[in-house]
């Protein structure tokens, strides 16, 4: 799977500042080693324009025994578990293909904060976890990435998480939530938001109808 990306930058500075307005500037954090991002197609949600829709109230009335356990769990953990990293490796494979990440990089992310971008995990339990999404944050921006749960789960659970975490991002006052990048005609669900913003290659746009047809257009 080819990640959509126009440039490339290594940042050393890692203020909260720098790191929030590199993202300003459509760069999202990756996992390719310490300091890269890639400037891409990124999406955000303007959390002082968010408000629940009728469709979001429904993926949570829906998904209504699935909390967020522990939103500041920090990173790198100090033990963890490989059950963890199997989860991840079998839901990429299954939704995306072989070879697109594997145990051995999600413990890294998780456990090795000298090769790891990411500070934060999101852990999502019903009666015991069942999904996970290793984030970026600071006091101004949460970047939801690399969410994976047990394939096992209600049909909308991917959708319930990213909609928990956008609701706790805003009751907990920062001012944008990131949720990666637009590049699939399957993108399109991440749309269905309030405050949506994308980051068009020069500035955020908020014409939804002209990304939706881009994306419709990409084979």
């Amino acid at each position: 799977m080819k990640y959509l990306h126009w440039n490339e930058q290594t940042i050393t500075d890692s203020s909260d500042k720098a790191i929030s307005d590199a993202y300003n500037a459509g760069y999202v954090f990756t996992r390719l080693g310490k300091g890269k991002m890639q400037q891409t197609r990124s999406i955000r949600i303007d959390l002082s324009a968010f408000e629940l829709s009728s469709e979001n109230r429904r993926i949570l009335k829906k998904m209504s025994g699935l909390t967020i356990q522990d939103m500041h769990l920090p990173l790198p953990v100090d033990s963890y578990d490989f059950k963890i990293g199997k989860l991840a490796k079998d839901f990429y494979e299954k939704k995306f293909g072989a070879g697109i990440m594997s145990a051995q990089k999600i413990k890294e992310m998780l456990t090795d904060s000298d090769k790891s971008n990411f500070n934060t995990v999101l852990k999502y339990t019903e009666t015991s976890p069942i999904g996970f999404s290793i984030c970026y944050t600071n006091k101004d921006i949460l970047h939801y990435s690399y969410p994976f749960y047990d394939l096992n789960a209600p049909k909308d659970t991917g959708l319930g998480m990213m909609t928990l975490a956008i609701q706790y991002a805003k009751e907990h006052g920062l001012k944008y939530i990131y949720l990666g990048s637009l590049q699939r005609p399957t993108d399109t669900y991440k749309l269905q938001f309030s405050g949506i913003e994308w980051f068009d290659g020069t500035s955020w746009n908020t014409n939804i109808e002209e990304v939706k047809k881009l994306l419709n257009n990409i084979v």
